[in-house]
């Protein structure tokens, strides 16, 4: 089994629908370790050695988030500006996350074609999403493609806030039993509940 370390960030969490659905079903998933940061460091006074612990203690991190103007909630930002020191996580001697992997759960509230060089956002989600890529490689790590939910402030009426949470619950499962397909899932740019990789354990 891999050890999973979920980290929730949402400024808005009692105004989410979507998130709050995830993290319900994360909340019911057994054997992994969920950290609502918001919660924990309600005025942003983050314990990096608390948190180091906590990584040096996991294989894989997944960051839980909604997209905020094109990037991070800012708590999270602080986490990363707080945690992650140089010669800790990276610079010399900076390897201490090295072979561990960084994973993203994340909604956005514009459709898929809208992230794209001719929707109207201009730039594949992807392209917002590279400070954390190149922050996974500074460090280190691997970074698996993220887990995405389009147009989620529609979610509630579609039906998609339930069958996304409940895909999200089934991919942390599969991280965890080491059934979650990461080469696979290196193909897409993004991953949704409709491309979820998950090996079958044949």
């Amino acid at each position: 089994m891999a050890k999973l370390l979920v980290y929730y960030a949402h400024p808005g969490h009692r105004h989410s629908k979507a998130n709050r659905a995830m993290l319900a079903q994360a909340k019911n998933v057994n054997d992994i370790t969920l950290v609502d940061l918001y919660a924990e460091y309600p005025r942003f006074g983050i314990n990096p050695d608390r948190e180091q612990a906590r990584l040096l203690a996991h294989d894989i991190i997944l960051f839980q988030f909604p997209l905020f103007w094109y990037s991070t909630p800012s708590l999270l930002k602080e986490w990363q500006d707080i945690v992650l020191e140089h010669g800790w996580a990276y610079g010399a001697d900076g390897d201490k996350l090295k072979g561990k992997t960084m994973m993203i759960a994340l909604t956005a509230a514009g459709p898929r074609d809208a992230y794209s060089t001719d929707g109207y956002q201009g730039f594949e989600l992807r392209t917002f999403l590279t400070p954390l890529e190149r922050t996974a490689k500074l460090c280190h790590m691997e970074f698996s493609p993220p887990f995405v939910l389009f147009e989620s402030l529609l979610a509630p009426t579609t039906g998609l806030e339930k069958t996304h949470a409940q895909a999200y619950r089934d991919l942390l499962q599969a991280v965890r039993d080491d059934q979650y397909d990461f080469v696979k899932a290196a193909g897409h740019d993004v991953v949704t509940l409709d491309t979820l990789p998950l090996l079958t354990g044949e």
